[in-house]
């Protein structure tokens, strides 16, 4: 690449920083400043070493900003990712990319008159977790995959700012769900055929501070999407059920294994004693009829992410997070309000 992509990024807060500090290290980018409407952030940028531009107008007339990242609150992202594209400029929203589907259509609109690049942080995408998983489903590596779950658990509620007040979008399925229902739609790639959700409130009334999503597929899979704020003792981050064996990724560590049947014809257990009489049904294997492995090495660079934005404001390639994958996970989203509110099983989904 001749030149390196110029960016600028609105919002200088925790996301804004951070993608402050990864594109210092990717060679394809030049960070060019930052905007934010409070001053101490523009001074912490500054003491960075970051340009602080005065006004958002005087970011959007600079002719050497061609990429703006957008990383605000969630209520603000429509209008500022609009006035940025009718700037000429090409514009990475953080997610979720807006509050309804309403406003993603205006913001698509706006990139499709102003011909620019218009797409969304869905940097999940690039966690190494998720990766070993995508590379189990799609090698059936535990066969016939015919179970998944996906969570993220916590113990401290939601964060003290914004994101627990339902005026600027917050609450948890506009947080994590977003990211985790995009994860879900990248492994599995087809159309849920039914969505059930449910919402919980204990630290917070406003906004939901935790959710279960149950998707079911035609073919019988089935998946659950599940995030938890009041959580002192976490469940594995993902857990996989195929006909022959059992995955489990514990953590971001990625620690954990595959348990799959060395033996089919070998069936016979013996009995345990459970709490108040013998069980054979549930008797574990004998170790001679299973194999326990290692989970896969999978390494993926998140950097990618600005790479590939910045060839495809250049032309030279399509942008991995594409308009359609953003409105099905708006769609999703809006399908687990529906079905929490009305507590209901949801059939039309996008």
């Amino acid at each position: 690449m001749e030149q390196p992509g110029r960016i600028a990024i609105v919002g200088y807060g925790g996301m804004g920083s951070w993608h402050a500090k990864l594109l210092k290290s990717v060679k394809e980018a030049q960070l060019m400043g930052i905007y934010d409407i409070d001053p101490a952030r523009s001074k912490a940028a500054q003491r960075a070493g970051i340009r602080a531009y005065e006004s958002y107008e005087e970011l959007l007339a600079d002719p050497e900003v061609e990429l703006l990242i957008v990383a605000v609150p969630n209520d603000l992202h429509r209008e500022l990712s609009i006035q940025a594209m009718d700037a000429g400029k090409h514009v990475i929203c953080e997610k979720p990319v807006a509050l309804n589907s309403g406003e993603l259509e205006d913001m698509i609109a706006a990139a499709e008159r102003n011909h620019v690049v218009f797409t969304v942080h869905q940097n999940r995408r690039w966690d190494e977790d998720f990766r070993i998983v995508k590379e189990l489903y799609e090698k059936e590596t535990l066969g016939k995959v015919f179970h998944i779950e996906s969570r993220v658990h916590g113990s401290r509620g939601i964060p003290g700012d914004w994101r627990n007040t339902k005026e600027h979008g917050g609450g948890m399925v506009l947080d994590w769900g977003v990211h985790m229902l995009d994860q879900m739609l990248m492994l599995v790639q087809k159309k849920p055929l039914s969505l059930y959700a449910s919402l919980s409130h204990v630290t917070n009334d406003v906004v939901d501070d935790g959710f279960q999503i149950f998707l079911t597929y035609e073919d019988g899979l089935t998946c659950l999407v599940e995030v938890g704020t009041s959580n002192f003792i976490n469940l594995p981050r993902w857990y996989i059920q195929g006909e022959n064996g059992t995955a489990v990724v514990q953590d971001w560590d990625l620690s954990g294994k595959i348990v799959m049947v060395s033996d089919w014809e070998n069936r016979d257990a013996v009995p345990v004693v459970t709490a108040a009489g013998l069980t054979k049904t549930m008797a574990p294997r004998t170790e001679e009829t299973i194999r326990e492995y290692p989970l896969p090495e999978v390494h993926a660079d998140v950097k990618d992410y600005y790479r590939n934005v910045i060839r495809a404001c250049r032309g030279e390639e399509e942008a991995l997070v594409t308009h359609d994958q953003v409105r099905k996970v708006m769609k999703l989203m809006e399908a687990v309000f529906r079905s929490a509110e009305k507590n209901q099983v949801v059939t039309e989904i996008w």
